[in-house]
């Protein structure tokens, strides 16, 4: 390529992205303040030179490589071209990044979108310099990500466009948050409700009583569901462990352990020993009740079920004669068997 021909290309080149651009901006002109036209202007007039600057080097480059005798066949061409497409590309990001640190967050974001079509990393770059309204637009109108518009919408603290958003992602808990945010309790519990009848028809019974407890502050319709889920049997363990963790006075809990045994069928009694072994270690009160209760327990299941016998080294852990009968007893068995 000899230095006329470079030069009526790149002038072609350059007029063309120059009408082009100028198109653009007299479309926009009514809609942006003059400070953004010339700031719009600046950053063409960068990208010019860009461009300018890499087809100076390319030309240099296919020069050498012409005199000695490479780059004559169609690969050379697309060489070039793959090296101005990767040079220019590498200038813009330079160019985005120069931005960035200088926290030019909105002119970044120009680079990224208008010259590299890079949507999300614009809107990223917008939302790092706490531009969150103008990224969740982006977001949306660009990227049709409604979790991301929402996100950045929360974080400028536009609740109402967020809530509208996360309702149509049927996030409802976040809807509820967000709510409660705005101090409207009412529809804040509306939708903490549709949360909890779902984790309800789906069996997890804890984590419905947890949304009753920490943002509903309902403690008894928490102890309420987490009774449901034991006497239902629906993640049983679970749910008998944390009912019992939500009562804090030791009285009230030693009374309802017992009541609770009282009404456990027979079926249930080793996920209710499971429970006492926790008990038992939280406070030296309830170790007499907790202690009984597992006696019973394991009287009647040893008949058929033998190995429960080792439960009871929970229930005396230093009572080193209670383990020695344990061992007797395994022993006795096995020799029973054995015979």
């Amino acid at each position: 390529m000899n230095r006329q021909k470079f030069t009526d290309k790149f002038l072609a080149a350059f007029f063309i992205l120059a009408i082009i651009k100028m198109i653009g901006i007299l479309a926009q002109l009514f809609h942006q303040s003059f400070w953004s036209v010339i700031g719009t202007l600046v950053i063409f007039a960068v990208v010019a030179l860009i461009i300018f600057g890499v087809l100076m080097q390319l030309e240099k480059k296919e020069k050498e490589s012409n005199s000695s005798g490479k780059g004559r066949n169609g690969g050379g061409n697309f060489y070039l071209e793959a090296s101005l497409f990767d040079k220019i590309r590498n200038k813009y990001e330079e160019l985005a990044q120069k931005y960035i640190s200088e926290k030019d967050y909105k002119r970044a974001a120009k680079v990224y979108m208008n010259l590299m079509k890079d949507y999300y990393r614009g809107a990223k770059t917008l939302e790092e310099g706490g531009l969150y309204n103008e990224a969740a637009v982006i977001y949306l109108k660009k990227l049709k990500n409604k979790s991301e518009a929402a996100n950045c919408y929360e974080k400028a603290k536009q609740y109402k466009k967020a809530i509208d958003l996360y309702k149509e992602l049927e996030q409802k808990e976040k809807v509820g948050d967000l709510y409660r945010k705005m101090n409207d309790a009412k529809n804040a519990n509306i939708y903490y409700q549709m949360v909890v009848d779902d984790y309800v028809n789906n069996s997890q019974m804890v984590k419905g009583s947890l949304i009753y407890r920490k943002k509903m502050e309902l403690p008894e319709e928490a102890q309420k569901i987490l009774l449901k889920g034991w006497e239902e049997d629906r993640d049983a363990f679970n749910c008998l462990n944390n009912y019992f963790a939500n009562i804090f006075d030791v009285k009230k809990l030693d009374q309802q352990i017992q009541e609770l045994y009282q009404k456990t069928p027979s079926e249930k009694k080793i996920t209710y020993l499971e429970a006492m072994k926790h008990e038992f270690k939280k406070d030296p009160k309830l170790q007499s009740t907790t202690r009984n209760i597992a006696y019973e327990i394991i009287a009647e299941k040893v008949a058929t079920r033998s190995e429960i016998v080792n439960e009871l080294k929970h229930f005396n852990p230093d009572d080193e004669v209670i383990l020695k009968d344990i061992s007797r007893f395994k022993t006795g068995r096995n020799s029973m068997f054995r015979n």
